[in-house]
């Protein structure tokens, strides 16, 4: 959920940058229990501003989704893109960090199932698709439930990316 959506955005002529809350890397995983691939930030979330970027992918995975809603900084850096009308695209538990910034009011997506009340109870429409682009609000919302979407999340964040 970090690496197809991260080639997606460079086969479509974009420039990824990985931001993390700290300099460490980050850990991916597969299943959430497997340890696969490190990866170092290019930026850390203090050193990152919305301003300086088109657009967020959130990639899900619950361990590191859960770590982002748990930190009050890169939180207040979602809420700055959305407060921006920048598009975000997030899959599986990425989500959750727009749970924590208070930004799904009025929102439709989708998610890792078991979100679905965490989505519903933060005034966002949950629905079982795919991938589901909401462009209401002033700002767009791409989203997927698992990694099994991942084809269809990537063609519809990097549509929308290039729009925006």
């Amino acid at each position: 959920e970090l690496v197809s959506p991260w080639q997606a955005v460079i086969d479509a002529g974009g420039t990824p940058t990985l931001i993390a809350p700290e300099k460490e890397p980050v850990q991916s995983m597969v299943g959430d229990v497997d340890k696969d691939d490190t990866f170092d930030p290019d930026r850390t979330v203090a050193d990152a501003s919305a301003a300086d970027f088109d657009a967020l992918v959130l990639p899900g995975g619950t361990v590191n989704a859960d770590h982002v809603r748990a930190d009050a900084a890169s939180v207040a850096l979602v809420k700055a893109f959305v407060d921006a009308g920048k598009p975000v695209a997030a899959i599986c538990h990425g989500p959750w960090a727009l749970v924590e910034a208070g930004v799904l009011p009025g929102k439709t997506l989708t998610s890792f199932p078991s979100l679905q009340t965490d989505i519903t109870n933060a005034g966002g429409t949950w629905v079982d698709e795919t991938v589901f682009h909401c462009p209401a609000g002033g700002w767009d919302l791409v989203t997927s439930r698992n990694p099994d979407d991942l084809d269809n999340f990537n063609a519809t964040l990097t549509d929308v990316f290039a729009k925006a």
